[in-house]
């Protein structure tokens, strides 16, 4: 993670050093914004944010929980900054996040490294966990190790399976920050998410996101506009507001069409360029939303739908609804409404009872809706989850044969569909030099949104000398290639 540069702490009165603390922050923009939280508020209080593992007395690991291979990811990053703690400098190993809400109790008995953990509702108790505030009685739990055995032995970071997990999950989080909530930016300074809202009411038979985040909770209107006025004077020029469903946006507030009315407010913030939003569920796409996207030249011509299948017969396992019919007639809506519309999708393969009709249906849905961007997950089993109770599971060798075959199809469609831009113009957002080689920069227009889309790679400057990173230039494009694109700025 870069150094945050856009929070100063205050100064240091005290003669004591001011403790350096280390993030590790994995997972969605979701959890980076809850990273960014609480790296703020130990900031507030003093503390000195590090990129370097080796120079932190405090190392803060915030964890997903969301798959497997997320879970395992984290416990390879819990592993691996124990082994600071233990050989380093480092006193203190905290872990955060969704893995906590999950696995609070392994966690504790079988890394003795850890001295405390903080769930995704406990944001506030990072100061306590980090030694920098003593801890207040709150409602629902928090925990920080007072014994800790050195040395003691580690079994491989499978122990947190579905077999040691025993089904209890702490209590629902409801926390939310606000506008006045300290926090650090830990994303390039011309761009920013702001949280709209936290949890998940949908009862998708996949995912365990609302035992892990908690109910659907709207943020006050006038706190995001507040938020989003506060990061544009501070330099930002892009935002992207984020939730488990931000379509929902304002329905626990009374409000009608709450995210349309939010994005018509932001479009009003002078000095903003961009701002989009995600991620969007099927039937909550409102005829209000599309006009409100299409009438202003700030909000991104972009919406990303989680699809996840397009057969009815799994969608109604997974409990979605719809089918292919219904979804390309709301692309097509999407696409009337919206000129020049960026459509992303992501979608599941190998559910329970996925057969090959299914997913050949689903297959036939890519062909003909074309989408500009599109993720593929194989289907893991999650306990907890509805799904895993299921039968008729998918081979994992089928379903990495179906992932692998539905991306390939993409890449065509993505091929085709890039080529068709060679010689557009576009506004680009240069972030800086590429991380491949130095000869060429990075950008992003307006169809790409951070991390998660294609990049555009900048090899000619024109008159302009060397770009200024953060910075919204014209640019041409010169090439294209399955997901990237090349261009010159005019």
């Amino acid at each position: 993670m870069p150094v945050p540069t856009t929070l100063e702490a205050p100064p240091n009165t005290s003669a004591r050093k001011p403790a350096k603390v280390g993030f590790v922050s994995l997972g969605c923009p979701k959890n980076l914004v809850d990273s960014e939280v609480m790296m703020g508020l130990l900031v507030h209080s003093g503390a000195e944010i590090t990129p370097r593992a080796e120079d932190a007395d405090v190392i803060v690991v915030n964890t997903c929980s969301f798959i497997e291979t997320a879970k395992q990811e984290s416990v390879n990053a819990i592993l691996e900054m124990a082994e600071h703690k233990a050989s380093g400098r480092a006193q203190r190993l905290i872990v955060a996040g969704c893995m906590v809400e999950r696995y609070r109790n392994e966690i504790q008995k079988n890394i003795p490294e850890v001295d405390a953990v903080v769930g995704t509702g406990e944001l506030e108790h990072i100061l306590a966990a980090a030694g920098l505030a003593t801890p207040r009685p709150q409602p629902g739990p928090f925990h920080i190790l007072t014994s800790r055995p050195e040395g003691a032995a580690r079994e491989e970071a499978g122990r947190f399976s579905r077999e040691t997990w025993d089904g209890a999950i702490a209590d629902l989080p409801n926390y939310l920050y606000d506008e006045n909530t300290p926090r650090l930016l830990a994303t390039p300074k011309s761009s920013a998410y702001i949280k709209i809202a936290e949890g998940c009411d949908h009862p998708c038979a996949f995912c365990i996101i609302p035992q892990l985040r908690g109910k659907f909770r709207s943020r006050r209107f006038e706190s995001v506009v507040a938020e989003a006025e506060r990061l544009v004077k501070q330099g930002v020029r892009e935002l992207t507001l984020i939730g488990q469903d931000t379509t929902c946006y304002g329905e626990d507030l009374d409000l009608k069409d709450g995210l349309a009315l939010l994005l018509e407010r932001l479009a009003q913030v002078p000095d903003l360029r961009w701002v989009r939003f995600l991620y969007a569920y099927p039937n909550k796409i409102t005829g209000k939303l599309l006009e409100t996207i299409a009438k202003h030249e700030k909000i991104c011509s972009y919406i990303d739908v989680p699809l996840q299948h397009a057969s009815a017969n799994v969608l109604k396992k997974m409990k979605r609804g719809a089918g292919a019919d219904i979804l390309l007639k709301s692309i097509s809506k999407m696409r009337r409404t919206i000129p020049n519309l960026t459509l992303r999708t992501s979608f599941i393969v190998g559910f329970p009872g996925e057969t090959a009709a299914d997913f050949a249906e689903l297959c036939d849905f890519v062909r003909v809706a074309e989408f500009d961007w599109l993720g593929v997950f194989g289907y893991s089993d999650e306990e907890g989850a509805q799904a895993y109770a299921l039968g008729e599971k998918v081979a994992p060798r089928e379903i990495e044969r179906r992932r692998k075959k539905l991306m390939t199809i993409q890449k065509q469609i993505s091929r085709r569909k890039k080529k068709q831009l060679i010689g557009r113009e576009f506004d680009l957002l240069v972030e800086g030099p590429s991380e491949e080689t130095d000869l060429l920069w990075e950008g992003r227009t307006a169809m790409h949104a951070p991390e998660i889309d294609g990049k555009v790679f900048v090899n000619d400057f024109g008159d302009h000398g060397e770009p200024e990173p953060g910075r919204i230039y014209r640019c041409q494009i010169t090439e294209s290639h399955d997901y990237d694109l090349v261009a010159r700025l005019i």
